[in-house]
């Protein structure tokens, strides 16, 4: 046995599923966030956790609309993913420079980015400070899909993405 530093440990867990979440802020400003770390947290009721940095936008609109989309975004949307994972919302309009749709929800203010594989529509119910990042808690109030495609993005150690469907068929050579 060796113990081996955080990053290796990455790359040996790798690949991760890789989230797009779409926030909105008190004037109607959306926008997305690349999350790797996530989960789901109960399932009656069903929750969603999310780990958001406290100086992100996305913890800013967060703050001001306690509501999320956790969007699950297919290989097409490789390109789009990466940069909502690399740009500051602070300073980018995350879905002009993606070329991203949204498309509006009933049940909760921010929206869903067209084409995801699946999306839930979350109302934040607890939040979690720790240290530099803030787990959000949030009740699903709905599921949805808006895509023909089941392979979804994955990340390499934050370092790549790759897509793989349920059926096992990858990508490891996505051009973003």
């Amino acid at each position: 046995m060796k113990e081996i530093n955080w990053s290796n440990s990455l790359d040996l867990i790798s690949p991760l599923s890789y989230i797009l979440v779409t926030t909105i802020s008190n004037n109607g400003k959306p926008n997305i966030i690349g999350i790797g770390w996530w989960t789901f947290a109960n399932n009656k009721p069903l929750v969603f956790t999310i780990s958001v940095g406290n100086n992100r936008q996305s913890y800013n609109n967060l703050m001001e609309v306690r509501e999320f989309v956790a969007c699950f975004p297919p290989e097409s949307q490789a390109y789009g993913a990466w940069i909502c994972g690399t740009k500051s919302g602070k300073k980018t309009d995350k879905f002009k420079e993606t070329g991203f749709e949204m498309v509006s929800l009933d049940i909760v203010r921010p929206p869903m980015i067209s084409g995801s594989v699946v999306a839930y529509g979350c109302k934040v119910i607890n939040q979690v400070e720790i240290t530099d990042h803030t787990l959000f808690i949030g009740e699903v109030l709905g599921i949805f899909t808006d895509s023909e495609s089941n392979k979804r993005l994955y990340s390499i150690n934050y370092k790549k993405l790759v897509s793989l469907d349920m059926e096992g068929n990858s990508n490891f050579n996505l051009d973003y």
